[in-house]
């Protein structure tokens, strides 16, 4: 499969400076030490109900959990932050200013790595400014715009009004 190393393959070869005559010579290092990836060196990522409990801390044993998970630190997919935002919106009817608010906790949270962090603040601006869209269409939009991949195709007349939208 695409992307995976074959088992074989334990060592790259580097060139490192040897600092005589700016001669370098050629190494070997394991994956390992290279990438210096160990089980303990990477983040963890959480899904949309962890952020669920965080938000709403409905279920103390789950929010004890869920916080006891990043307590160290976890990151957040933009999958994971729109789904939770829906399920607030849906399943909890919390208000767009509600859903801005948890969006604003979850910015500022210090265990929390949101991915893109400048594009989800971005995203918040603008479904403060708009919210009738959605938090999850601005999120969209402000991706392809940092993406620089605009204008943004759309047959919603709502989102077709945002600046690097176009209406279909």
């Amino acid at each position: 499969m695409f992307g995976e190393r074959p088992a074989s393959v334990r060592k790259i070869f580097i060139w490192r400076y040897s600092g005589r005559k700016g001669q370098t010579r050629r190494v070997s290092i394991s994956l390992k030490k290279a990438f210096a990836i160990t089980p303990g060196s990477v983040m963890r990522a959480v899904d949309t109900n962890v952020l669920i409990r965080l938000i709403t801390r409905d279920d103390a044993r789950q929010t004890a959990s869920a916080e006891s998970f990043i307590a160290k630190g976890a990151w957040v997919s933009p999958l994971a932050l729109a789904e939770a935002m829906w399920v607030l919106d849906s399943v909890y009817e919390l208000s767009s200013s509600g859903q801005a608010k948890a969006i604003e906790m979850l910015l500022n949270h210090r265990e929390l790595v949101l991915h893109e962090r400048d594009t989800v603040a971005a995203a918040l601006e603008l479904f403060r400014a708009r919210p009738a869209l959605g938090f999850s269409d601005c999120l969209m939009v402000e991706s392809a715009r940092k993406s620089g991949h605009l204008p943004l195709g759309t047959f919603d007349r709502n989102l077709a009004r945002v600046e690097g939208t176009q209406k279909l």
